[in-house]
């Protein structure tokens, strides 16, 4: 079974071709349209495809896709492979809920915290039954930056340097860069602890546009070893969320 993952974000567009549970395409553009999706279809023979957004507007002629695909526009009334405990689950952005179902996925009958380095970051586990009961919203990095700017009549508006390292910064730019990134470490460090706390086998899964750089500043930490980077999680839930449709039936 071939199916096509689409996951429209508010800058760009991830799709992902999958056969079974593999990615044999992935790719990242502006936008798409729906003669992109049907090149692909031709080339790959998809069967099913599976859209996620952020935007209200989608962008593509949604009569076209359900006329030649099996479309599913994920949503929250779509059956899904996990219980959603969230108190206002219409509220919950669906990248977060795809990301969950990719982490159950990945490790399933485990416990997971999903870290999403984007925009914001979020921190949303799911336990070792499949239970989602929340999660926390923080800020992201360029936006401790900018907030920073905007809030003060004083402080300069400074880009984030990935290779700073320093504990304290010996200047006002340098100092900004300090709190800022050693306050989101410390930050993801103290979400890690109190789950380890909770259960010391919990996975750590990070993804989002920031990722890499946590990844990076964890690699000699002690949380190592449990520590996966999957840039394709949110892809992962979405393809998964296919599956179990035909599943369920």
């Amino acid at each position: 079974m071939i199916n096509l993952v689409v996951d429209i974000g508010n800058s760009s567009t991830k799709i992902a071709v999958f056969d079974q549970d593999s990615i044999i395409l992935s790719d990242k553009a502006i936008d798409y349209c729906d003669q992109d999706l049907q090149k692909l279809k031709e080339k790959y023979q998809i069967e099913n495809l599976i859209i996620s957004s952020v935007r209200k507007n989608i962008g593509l002629d949604e009569e076209y896709l359900k006329s030649n695909f099996n479309y599913i526009k994920f949503n929250h009334s779509v059956f899904i492979p996990i219980d959603n405990k969230y108190e206002s689950p219409t509220t919950l952005g669906l990248d977060r809920l795809a990301a969950v179902i990719g982490a159950n996925k990945i490790y399933p009958k485990q416990k997971v915290l999903v870290i999403d380095a984007g925009t914001c970051i979020t921190y949303d586990g799911i336990n070792e039954k499949a239970i989602y009961n929340g999660g926390s919203i923080s800020p992201g990095i360029n936006m401790r930056f900018e907030a920073m700017h905007h809030f003060t009549s004083k402080l300069p508006l400074v880009s984030f340097d990935s290779d700073y390292k320093s504990a304290y910064g010996k200047n006002t730019n340098e100092a900004i860069l300090s709190g800022v990134i050693n306050g989101l470490i410390y930050e993801l460090e103290g979400f890690i602890k109190q789950e380890l706390n909770n259960n010391k086998e919990t996975k750590i899964i990070l993804c989002g546009g920031d990722a890499a750089f946590f990844d990076s500043r964890f690699k000699n930490s002690i949380f190592a070893h449990l520590i996966l980077h999957e840039p394709n999680l949110v892809l992962i839930g979405l393809n998964t969320v296919v599956n179990y449709q035909h599943d369920f039936k």
